[in-house]
């Protein structure tokens, strides 16, 4: 049975078998059938390339912006670091103005100093809350080792681990302890 792509050669002694068609011929037969096959192929082709250059780049952005959100942290911790170390150095300052305004005098002229010396203390402590800076509250409460450093024990009629009278006070800068207040804690009855 011949077929369409065979061809068949007789000599007058020999016959010969039918010649295998051409590799190409299923390609060139899906040609026929559609013109744009090599073309959908190489769009389907740069389409994948596209798909695959735009993840790369989306997930290099996203690397940038943690890059830049993580340095300006970082600058942003520094920044905070530097203005503890300057500001804690302030502390003692504080102290010392507390200690002068518990010993004030009380006669006319003395007095009237005394005040002036209150009214700068007032204004330093609202310079250091201006940056940031709040006294650890202590009187009253209950021992807590992340804020309070308990210097005397003893004997009280409040409860146990309750903080009897604050020492020297501590202060904190955000949610960073700078010095943690000294306080004598109740042992309680």
């Amino acid at each position: 049975m011949e077929t369409p792509n065979e061809e068949i050669f007789q000599d007058e002694d020999e016959t010969v078998m039918p010649s295998s068609p051409a590799p190409t011929a299923t390609a060139e037969a899906t040609d026929k059938l559609d013109p744009l096959a090599p073309l959908k192929a190489e769009l389907e082709a740069a389409q994948a390339k596209a798909a695959e250059n735009l993840d790369g780049w989306q997930r290099e952005r996203a690397n940038f912006t943690n890059y830049k959100k993580r340095l300006e942290r970082e600058q942003a911790e520094a920044n905070q670091n530097a203005s503890a170390t300057v500001l804690t150095r302030f502390l003692p300052v504080i102290d010392d103005f507390e200690l002068a305004l518990k010993n004030m005098p009380t006669n006319d002229e003395a007095a009237k100093w005394a005040q002036g010396v209150a009214l700068v203390q007032r204004k330093f402590i609202s310079f250091l809350e201006n940056e940031g800076i709040k006294r650890i509250e202590a009187e009253g409460q209950y021992f807590d080792p992340n804020f309070h450093e308990a210097v005397v024990h003893e004997e009280s009629d409040k409860p146990e681990n309750q903080i009897i009278e604050v020492l020297r006070h501590g202060y904190k800068l955000g949610e960073r302890v700078l010095r943690p207040a000294l306080v004598k804690v109740s042992k309680g009855k």
